[in-house]
């Protein structure tokens, strides 16, 4: 789709999840040229601004406030504002705010302007080595133990790829429940600080990174990608590869 018209406009721009370079020019554009850029922490976003010289008016768009400000910012841009929403880093809605906004914008015939880029998403399942052609998006798993094993055990049920977001002081947990509940030999990729100077991606069964866990002072939010797929399916897929055929040859 095509930028619409600097007026009346909503954009919904993904910004760099930790390497600055990583931004679009034409996020930065767009940024440039907005009368109002909502952000996730304006402290935050203000440090990305300062860094590409944008002077901007900045308010705040958060989980916290999302639902008393959306009507007005609606009207605001239904009135001619040009307004940019970003969020702390990567792509607004994924495990972000967004949806709320996005949601109402369409309801009242604004068709959003999606800029595109960096997501902590797609680095993962890119970086995973993991099959990729099927795989569904948990986001943060609930907190409460009985919720999060349900979820868990959804994952194993599911049989494919899945993708987790987590906080360093959860993943050890984490990659202890994986082992437990969908199986020990679960292959799988740790994705901490991408795009950052100590990035780092493990990857091995979910017993052998859950020891490895624990002697490590996590740093910086998580992906884990988990190939939850049966462990036959598994060994049909590098069979496949090693003989160059496919499952449906």
């Amino acid at each position: 789709m095509a930028d619409c018209p600097a007026s009346g406009t909503l954009y919904i721009v993904a910004t760099p999840i930790g390497n600055l370079e990583d931004i679009t020019l034409r996020a930065l554009r767009v940024l440039k040229e907005a009368d109002l850029i909502l952000a996730e922490d304006t402290r935050r976003t203000a440090i990305l601004l300062q860094h590409f010289d944008i002077r901007k008016p900045l308010e705040s768009y958060h989980i916290f406030n999302e639902h008393a400000r959306t009507p007005a910012l609606i009207r605001r841009i239904q009135d001619g504002l040009t307004a940019a929403l970003v969020s702390d880093a990567g792509t607004p809605c994924i495990a972000d705010p967004g949806f709320m906004l996005i949601r109402a914008a369409v309801e009242a015939g604004i068709e959003p302007v999606i800029i595109p880029g960096v997501s902590a998403l797609t680095f993962a399942v890119s970086a995973s080595a993991l099959p990729s052609d099927h795989f569904t998006f948990h986001g943060f798993l609930p907190v409460k133990s009985g919720r999060r094993r349900a979820e868990l055990e959804r994952i194993a049920a599911d049989k494919r790829t899945a993708v987790v977001f987590e906080s360093p002081f959860r993943i050890a947990k984490l990659l202890a429940e994986v082992a437990e509940i969908i199986g020990p030999d679960t292959p799988l990729a740790l994705v901490r600080e991408a795009t950052k100077i100590h990035e780092q991606i493990l990857r091995g069964p979910a017993a052998q990174l859950a020891e490895q866990s624990k002697k490590v002072n996590w740093k910086g939010e998580c992906v884990l990608v988990i190939d939850a797929r049966d462990a036959s399916d598994r060994a049909d897929d590098i069979a496949s590869v090693s003989d160059g055929s496919t499952p449906e040859d």
